[in-house]
């Protein structure tokens, strides 16, 4: 019973399940390198890149866990690193081509999960699930 479950673990089930379905359907289409844990901190680069530091602050993990996932990333093809502009010393993490292909992928695998949601909810409780949300991330993204 939902009355049984915090409501945490009621936000985090269907954020868990479309991550497995993203990976699982990106899988198929080719991108069947990818981990959840390289997802995580590849879905948390801004557009016109991000600092380690950055990404390891947003992901919760340390910098050093974030440096060996963007090596892999790198390796594969996601992402590349770049001087910062704004500083000489520092790089940045970009998305690279392969990166941006498996982006427009997710986004359609995400399109389609949301779809299945608002079948499930109507589109009234499903805008008003949203509309709850983004109230709620106003107090909850510190990165918004």
């Amino acid at each position: 019973m939902p009355e049984d479950l915090n409501t945490g673990l009621l936000l985090f089930l269907p954020y868990r399940a479309m991550e497995t379905r993203v990976l699982e359907e990106l899988a198929a289409a080719g991108f069947d390198d990818l981990t959840p844990s390289q997802a995580r901190v590849f879905q948390r680069i801004a557009p016109g890149g991000s600092r380690l530091s950055d990404l390891a602050r947003q992901a919760g993990i340390t910098k050093q866990s974030t440096g060996f996932l963007v090596d892999q990333l790198e390796r594969l093809g996601y992402v590349r690193r770049v001087p910062d502009p704004d500083d000489g010393r520092a790089r940045l993490v970009q998305i690279a081509d392969r990166g941006r292909r498996g982006v427009e992928a997710s986004r359609a695998v995400v399109a389609r999960v949301e779809a299945e949601w608002e079948a499930h909810l109507g589109k009234r409780r499903m805008t008003q699930l949203r509309d709850i949300l983004a109230d709620l991330r106003e107090i909850t993204d510190p990165w918004r």
